[in-house]
Formats: structure tokens, C-alpha cells, sequence
């Protein structure tokens, strides 16, 4: 009997182990936006930008550079004319109308519908945003963006 109580009790202990190591395991959330507010991309002061694939886009706005991933392939970036149209989440239309943080309901549109959700946006070095913008199948300028909230 006493083999059995040893097992029983081993088992008990590991389960426990393994259960706590699974709580002290932080999960990243599905969204990390850019903070402070101050730090994020503004849609209002893009002087580039370069679609590098159908969900990388590269943007800077004087000596800021931004990493711009979309949630989903979107080729509808890559036809007609040569406009990127950023849209601030709902949330922020009110307190940061013109800044893309990488929150839900931030978005990115050419003049083909529909809206491309933005999954995430992150600063990156010049040497990085060079490398990536070399390869872009799409450029143009920040002469497009809304000046309006």
C-alpha cells in the first residue's frame, strides 16, 4: 500500500508543480500598443511610406520610423494609385485623432476597399527601415493623409 500512497503523493506534487508554472507564465496579449501616446506613429506628419509586402508596411515621419504589421495579407494595398490612408482606432479619434499606436480598430486603406486591420506598430532604426523600404513594392509620400480628426 505504501508504494501506492509514494506514487499517489509524487503525482499530486507534480501536478501541483506544473500547474503553478503555468500560472507564472504571463501571456502576451493579442495587442501591445505603443506608449506613451506621444511615441506612436502620426498619420498627420507622414513624410513616406512603402508597402514591403502585402502585410509590412514602413513609415516615417521626419527622423520617427515605424514598422507597420497588418492582421492579414492585404494586396489591395498594391493597386491604383499611389495613396495610403491611416485611420486612428475609435477610441483615440477623440484624444489622439491622429496617432497609430497599434491598438484594435486602427486600420490602413488604399483607394481599393476594404480597411486593412493593423495588428502592430513598433519604431525601428534607420538602417532597419532602409533595408525594408529597398524591397517595397509601393512607395508614396504623407501629401495624402486626412489633416482633419
Amino acid at each position: 500500500m505504501k508504494p501506492v500512497t509514494v506514487s499517489l503523493l509524487a503525482l499530486s506534487f507534480t501536478a501541483l508543480a506544473t500547474a503553478a508554472s503555468a500560472q507564472a507564465k504571463p501571456h502576451a496579449p493579442a495587442y501591445a500598443p505603443l506608449r506613451p501616446v506621444a511615441d506612436c506613429l502620426r498619420t498627420d506628419r507622414i513624410t513616406e511610406w512603402h508597402v514591403v509586402d502585402p502585410r509590412t508596411i514602413t513609415t516615417r515621419n521626419g527622423p520617427n520610423r515605424f514598422l507597420v504589421k497588418l492582421r492579414a495579407a492585404c494586396p489591395q494595398l498594391g493597386y491604383g494609385p499611389p495613396i495610403l490612408r491611416f485611420e486612428s482606432s475609435p477610441a483615440n479619434r477623440g484624444t489622439a485623432p491622429f496617432s497609430i499606436c497599434g491598438e484594435v480598430g486602427e486600420s490602413v486603406r488604399s483607394t481599393q476597399p476594404p480597411s486593412c486591420p493593423i495588428q502592430s506598430v513598433r519604431p525601428i532604426d534607420k538602417a532597419t527601415f532602409d533595408k525594408l523600404s529597398a524591397h517595397a513594392r509601393r512607395n508614396g509620400s504623407g501629401a495624402d493623409q486626412s489633416t482633419q480628426p
